[in-house]
């Protein structure tokens, strides 16, 4: 789980990742990227329904939260991060998810 410290909450600063960020944008997954001088790391999720029900939705969104802990405790700072997921980020596996994601995260 991620410290609340390290989460995107306000619809303000999910706002602004997407509108000011940088974009990279794969299959499975749209990232946005906002640089914050001498703040921590922060993510934030976009999962909408077009992605599966309930159920695939909060397995995929917790996931995502593991992925951006490692990423967190491996000491980064300093940007907000915002997720778009797209339909074929539900059918990754747990390792093949977690891969795609630490490269995105670390580029």
């Amino acid at each position: 789980m991620l410290a609340k410290a390290n989460r995107v909450v306000r619809p303000e600063d999910f706002r602004a990742a997407v509108r000011r960020g940088r974009r990279h944008a794969s299959r499975e997954v749209v990232v946005y990227r906002l640089p914050r001088e001498g703040e921590p790391l922060r993510f934030g999720f976009i999962i909408s329904r077009a992605v599966g029900g309930a159920v695939e939705r909060n397995r995929l969104r917790r996931r995502l939260r593991a992925v951006g802990r490692e990423v967190v405790d491996a000491g980064r700072s300093g940007e907000d991060i915002v997720v778009r997921a797209l339909p074929g980020a539900a059918q990754l596996s747990w390792n093949e998810l977690s891969g795609r994601m630490r490269t995105e995260f670390t580029r």
